[in-house]
């Protein structure tokens, strides 16, 4: 008798140890994305993300930045943060999401954000944050909002009145409320992969494209361009989104650092996105080879505003009427 109870409580505390040796192995998490170089908005907030939790955390988690598509592409990165095994968390682009939530085109609808602050006050509403738990019930939990920053135009001729873009092909992500953005104007699109853009635009195979002063310039895209149009007509956001599965099985503790820390490296970078950009629109402004920077007067904006506000009317019913006016009041 005497043997057996030592030999239960040898299991016992073999049990014990063997559960603290596992809750404290280190958590490897792999943070996904398809943003190259190392000055962009997204890759500094990734890095910095990494760096904190790294150093914080050390010895509890761990992250690792796989940037460039190096691990997945966003849309299959998608696809197996459902699974949870391969890949724990990522920062695709909003247009993205349009295989799991309707919700996201929202943020595709041109002309619904004055500016960068609109946009930075509706994503911290209750509303804001309904959009980004959306995709729940699919396996994905959004945990915040990073900025790029507003979009402007460029095309292969100069870009003044909406009239101007009639007849060119646009370069978009695949998102349908783009590619409806570019036929109110008469244009065609051409959705496309971020990587291809350069190329196409240097062969002629687009003969325009939207994008942020940052992916304007980083990407050289103003140098295959006539110019660029500073229009500010919609938004390049990413959702930094997480497997529920992985999530949910994290220890309270660690997943209340882990929002923590992602919540101040939000707070930091988002702010400096603006700073970027501006930097990055007055670096081409400062090339002597290719700096034309068109600024539209009001009647011009209003005539683009004009032309492409009847696409709300087109998603209203998918976004929601409510959803698009709390939207505007963020202005």
């Amino acid at each position: 008798m005497r043997i057996v109870k030592t030999a239960l409580a040898a299991a016992i505390a073999f049990s014990a140890f063997g559960s603290m040796s596992a809750s404290a192995e280190e958590i490897l998490i792999k943070f996904s994305h398809v943003t190259g170089g190392t000055t962009h908005p997204k890759v500094l907030a990734a890095n910095e993300f990494a760096k904190r939790v790294n150093e914080q955390m050390k010895g509890r988690v761990r992250v690792e930045v796989f940037p460039g598509g190096s691990l997945f592409n966003d849309d299959d990165l998608l696809i197996e943060l459902i699974k949870g095994k391969s890949v724990q968390m990522g920062s695709p682009s909003l247009s993205k999401f349009e295989s799991i939530t309707k919700k996201f085109r929202i943020f595709d609808l041109p002309f619904l954000f004055n500016d960068i602050n609109a946009v930075n006050k509706f994503q911290k509403s209750a509303d804001g944050q309904k959009i980004l738990r959306s995709m729940e019930k699919k396996g994905i939990l959004g945990l915040t909002f990073w900025h790029n920053g507003m979009k402007q135009m460029s095309a292969n001729k100069p870009l003044v009145m909406p009239s101007d873009a009639k007849g060119l092909k646009f370069r978009v992500q695949q998102s349908d409320v783009l590619a409806a953005q570019m036929e109110a104007l008469g244009a065609s699109a051409q959705k496309m992969a971020f990587k291809e853009v350069y190329g196409a635009l240097q062969t002629g195979v687009v003969d325009a494209q939207e994008n942020t002063w940052s992916n304007i310039y980083t990407k050289k895209f103003y140098q295959v361009q006539d110019g660029v149009t500073e229009t500010n007509h919609g938004i390049l956001d990413y959702a930094v989104v997480v497997s529920r599965r992985f999530w949910e099985g994290l220890p309270n503790d660690v997943r209340t650092d882990l929002e923590r820390i992602l919540m101040e490296v939000t707070e930091d970078r988002n702010k400096q996105s603006y700073e970027l950009n501006q930097s990055y629109r007055a670096k081409i402004l400062a090339d002597p080879n290719n700096n034309t920077v068109r600024e539209l007067t009001a009647e011009q904006r209003a005539a683009w505003v004009e032309t492409m506000k009847p696409v709300w009317k087109k998603f209203e019913a998918e976004i929601g009427a409510d959803l698009i006016a709390a939207a505007q009041a963020s202005n």
